[in-house]
């Protein structure tokens, strides 16, 4: 019991830490670029929700470690909430585009070092995989939420599909189903934040930052409707009956007889 209070310690240590450097980095972003009241509050916010979270998560994975790849994950979140503060903030006064682009850059290339680091580490775990997964969905969200701003609402569409299948599972269960891999849905997802990052830094003309966002919420419905399509098919396809058990019942029935 207490080597397992060791551990939880140590756990809930990586959460602060992650917590705190979340805190600094808007302390260094507040004064260089007099963030006003709704991006303090909405970083401040980011920051208890993302310890809140994974504490309790934490909490009930009992795992041992925390993990490196988790710790690139977590740097990753940081970075976001970041992002976030920056988005919150526009809506007082435009932002540093070149501030939001590097975070915003820095963050969508180590996505794909968690995931390597966990295979090489021996690491892997559910709670990195819902982990990563989380902090992608909520950056996807918050650069749809930007670009929104610039091009319209319905580029909120993107951001808040992931949270609809989600929010759809809750009343349809079979959406819960395990999915095969694709490399066609990991592709669809990895440009998602591209496009708007793209989008959003203005660096192309409207028409086609226009086209560029319509390009991934295309791409986005493509890959939610195939993937949605599968799951319907086989919850209504019937359990499969193992190959020996009509056998055991026809003898359990002639013993009976």
């Amino acid at each position: 019991m207490a080597l397992n209070n060791t551990y939880e310690a140590r756990l809930q240590q990586e959460t602060a830490v992650g917590a705190g450097v979340q805190i600094l980095l808007l302390a260094l972003l507040g004064p260089a670029i007099g963030m006003g009241p709704a991006g303090w509050l909405t970083g401040l916010a980011f920051a208890f929700a993302t310890w809140a979270v994974l504490s309790r998560a934490l909490h009930r994975s009992r795992l041992r470690s925390f993990g490196p790849a988790n710790r690139v994950t977590l740097g990753r979140a940081t970075l976001v909430g970041g992002v976030t503060a920056l988005v919150a903030d526009s809506f007082r006064s435009a932002p540093p585009v070149t501030l939001l682009v590097t975070l915003t850059a820095v963050a969508l290339l180590l996505d794909g070092v968690d995931g390597k680091v966990a295979r090489r580490t021996g690491t892997s775990s559910a709670l990195g995989a819902r982990f990563d997964m989380e902090v992608d969905a909520f950056l996807i969200l918050v650069l749809s939420v930007y670009v929104s701003t610039q091009l319209g609402p319905w580029v909120l569409l993107i951001g808040g599909m992931r949270y609809a299948f989600v929010a759809a599972a809750r009343v349809a269960p079979w959406l819960t189903a395990p999915l095969p891999p694709s490399f066609a849905r990991k592709t669809v997802a990895a440009i998602q934040g591209v496009c708007l990052l793209v989008a959003g830094a203005e660096l192309l003309p409207g028409p086609a930052n226009l086209a560029i966002t319509l390009l991934a919420l295309g791409s986005l419905v493509w890959s939610f409707g195939r993937d949605v399509l599968w799951l319907w098919r086989n919850s209504r396809v019937p359990a499969r009956v193992p190959a020996e058990q009509p056998r055991q019942l026809l003898e359990l029935e002639l013993a009976a007889r």
